[in-house]
C-alpha cells in the first residue's frame, strides 16, 4: 500500500527539471520511487544515537556523465544525496558504491564536520543490471557533501 500511495502522489518521481537535464546527457539507467534505508550511529548536535534506521524514498540515475540521486518526502520536490560528474576529482568524505544491489553512500560523518561522529549510510535499493554496471567508467566515487547534508539526513536542524 506504502509504495501506491508513494506513486500516486508522486513521492519519489524525479522532478521534470531534473529528468530534461539528465535526458540530454544520455540515460543509461533510470529508476523512480525507489526504496531508500537510511542507517545512522553516532552523534550530531541535537541527536546521539545508538543506532537508528529509517525508510525514504527516491530516484537514481546513470547518465554518461554523472551520477545523480534524489530523497523525496513531499510530491515535486526532491533533494539530491548525490549528483557526481564520472570524471569528477574521487575525494571526500562519502564514498557511493554502485553494484548489483543499488547505489550505497557511506559517510564519514567526522570528516564532514567535526561536531559529528559515527556512521551514516544511504542504501538505493534497486537491482543495476551486469551490462549497465559493465558500462559505468567506475563502480565507486569519492566526493564531499555539506554539513547541512549530515543533519538533514539524520534529521536534525543545522546550525552552523
Amino acid at each position: 500500500m506504502a509504495v501506491f500511495l508513494r506513486k500516486l502522489l508522486r513521492i519519489g518521481k524525479l522532478p521534470r527539471e531534473l529528468r530534461t537535464e539528465v535526458q540530454a546527457e544520455g540515460i543509461l539507467f533510470i529508476s523512480e520511487y525507489v526504496a531508500v534505508t537510511r542507517r545512522f550511529r553516532g552523534a550530531v548536535p541535537g541527536l546521539r544515537s545508538a543506532g537508528s534506521i529509517a525508510s525514504y524514498v527516491g530516484a537514481l540515475v546513470l547518465t554518461r556523465e554523472r551520477v545523480l540521486g534524489t530523497l523525496s518526502s513531499v510530491p515535486k520536490l526532491a533533494g539530491r544525496t548525490i549528483d557526481v560528474r564520472w570524471d569528477a576529482p574521487q575525494a571526500g568524505a562519502v564514498t557511493a558504491t554502485l553494484d548489483e544491489h543499488g547505489l550505497t553512500l557511506d559517510v564519514d560523518v567526522a570528516a564532514v564536520d567535526p561536531r559529528c561522529s559515527g556512521d551514516l549510510s544511504l542504501h538505493y535499493k534497486e537491482r543495476i543490471p551486469a551490462d549497465v554496471l559493465a558500462a559505468l567508467p567506475r563502480t565507486t566515487l569519492a566526493f564531499d557533501v555539506p554539513p547541512e547534508f549530515v543533519f538533514r539526513a539524520v534529521g536534525v536542524p543545522f546550525h552552523p
